[in-house]
């Protein structure tokens, strides 16, 4: 396994261009021009139409993007911020998208972190992004890329990125302090051979994917793939029930990824026992606890379309719980199979491995693991130890195979939207100097989703709840505000000195 342990990419300047998946991808689409590619609201286009947009966009950019450099991309989920990172990773060049749900401040401390040789805007906070990060001399608005590349020709251009070279750095802090920029090279992609295999089996026969979730993510990654396999992808700015559920009868989709909050809440829409869900073929759901009352549910009023898929942007996929498994009751509160790519291992507090049926943190070796945290060798020494990434995750495998999550070891909360990190909102908090202290955790809001409370502990003068949670919205977003802000006397400590957030969670949430 490769580890990239610095802030420079890794690639050297002699070493000759790999054949990339985005270049895989663009021959998919030159194969079949007419087929239709990508749709946003009421636009829709051709794959030979986008083929010749992300080449046009290379011609365009040859100029300003080298191979081993890094782009920013502050865009949202749009068929221009796809053809752009297409173009951007074709001239070998990485690709870093802030999440849109981020604050202004927050995605200017990623850019700060990557040191950017190129911002490519295509959101309307863009602005307030940049004023806010160090100044970078390159920037250019998206709409005014593509008019110059609407002049450009169309002819293909040679792929030009080398395996060590940063392909995409996924950011999963950035709220407080140093961001944790997940890195991936362009070798990346040839180690995940096995996973690709797999998911375009999901894709078999004409697929027709919608995305509602951030592209910059694993919504994203599913669209190359739906892409490269043939298919077409919708896109939708933003997840909301009621249209989601419409563009599947309208459109009819075959394939969907969601978080379980999120589908939560299309099983709670009005509109789901009359729309026509027909077409669909798999829902992959994943990236946060399933509750499996919700998940039955799901199977028995959708049908049985559904895959449960753990993995972690750190490891790579991990397991996987089949539509057929999803027939069985007492396996939906698993994470199910491990992958046959995947070897795990689950530790002891005593460093080694546990019996069946034994908790203990799961160590995972997937072939797809990321190269490294960007610039943050320590972290990185500390997650990949001899080629197994530590997942944080207490897990337990039962004697016929099938993966247990018990509880995270990472604390975060899960909300619709994405995940609240609750150290970085303590640190946020804690920068107000009315307040001493501070603890964050979630507590069950319902089927199955969480809400985000807060802790403190205030110094004199005390600030408002409102105070905090305009800090709050401004330095991390508004997805971070807590629902709840309970100020205490003191905060309640375990028996060796760590707060004691169940204690917490029960005196405050009941």
């Amino acid at each position: 396994m490769t580890t990239a342990t610095t802030g420079a990419p890794a690639g050297s300047g002699s070493a000759a261009p790999i054949r990339s998946d985005v270049e895989e991808l663009l021959d998919a689409l030159g194969a079949n021009r007419d087929r239709e590619a990508l749709v946003h609201g009421g636009r829709r286009r051709t794959a030979g139409e986008v083929a010749d947009t992300v080449h046009r966009i290379a011609h365009t950019l040859d100029d300003r993007v080298r191979p081993g450099t890094i782009v920013a991309l502050l865009a949202g989920n749009s068929p221009e911020a796809l053809m752009a990172r297409w173009a951007v990773n074709l001239l070998g060049a990485g690709v870093t998208q802030p999440h849109a749900g981020l604050s202004a401040a927050a995605q200017a401390r990623i850019l700060d972190d990557v040191e950017a040789d190129l911002v490519l805007a295509d959101t309307p906070s863009a602005v307030d992004v940049l004023e806010r990060a160090r100044p970078v001399e390159a920037r250019a608005l998206v709409s005014d890329v593509l008019a110059s590349a609407a002049g450009a020709p169309a002819g293909p251009v040679r792929g030009r990125a080398r395996a060590g070279d940063v392909a995409q750095i996924r950011h999963t802090g950035g709220t407080t302090g140093h961001p944790k920029g997940i890195t991936y090279t362009f070798g990346h992609h040839l180690r995940s051979a096995e996973v690709r295999r797999m998911l375009s089996g999901m894709a078999s026969g004409p697929a027709r994917l919608l995305v509602a979730t951030p592209i910059a993510h694993a919504g994203g990654g599913l669209a190359d793939r739906i892409l490269a396999g043939g298919g077409t992808v919708v896109l939708q700015d933003r997840f909301d029930a009621g249209d989601f559920l419409a563009a599947v009868e309208r459109e009819r989709i075959t394939h969907a990824w969601l978080l379980p909050p999120l589908l939560y809440r299309l099983l709670d829409h009005p509109d789901l026992d009359r729309t026509d869900l027909s077409s669909l073929r798999t829902v992959i759901y994943g990236g946060a606890p399933a509750a499996p009352r919700r998940i039955a549910e799901a199977h028995r009023r959708i049908g049985p379309v559904f895959t449960q898929f753990y993995g972690q942007t750190e490891a790579g996929g991990i397991s996987v719980l089949t539509p057929d498994e999803h027939d069985r009751p007492e396996l939906i509160g698993t994470v199910g199979r491990v992958v046959p790519s995947t070897e795990i291992a689950i530790v002891g507090d005593d460093g080694a491995r546990v019996g069946p049926d034994e908790r203990g943190e799961l160590w995972v070796r997937t072939g797809t693991e990321m190269d490294g945290y960007w610039k943050q060798p320590e972290l990185t020494a500390g997650t990949i130890v001899d080629g197994w990434v530590r997942t944080g995750d207490v897990a337990r495998q039962d004697t016929d195979g099938y993966l247990h999550l018990v509880d995270r070891v990472k604390d975060m909360v899960v909300v619709v939207g994405g995940h609240v990190y609750t150290s970085e909102l303590e640190d946020t908090l804690m920068e107000h100097p009315g307040v001493r202290h501070a603890a964050v955790f979630g507590a069950p809001d319902g089927d199955g989703t969480e809400a985000v409370h807060a802790a403190v502990v205030a110094a004199d003068p005390a600030p408002s709840a409102a105070d905090l949670a305009g800090l709050v919205a401004d330095r991390a977003g508004d997805m971070y505000v807590p629902r709840e802000i309970s100020f205490v006397d003191e905060l309640p400590l375990t028996g060796i000195g760590k707060t004691d957030k169940k204690r917490l969670r029960a005196e405050l949430t009941g």
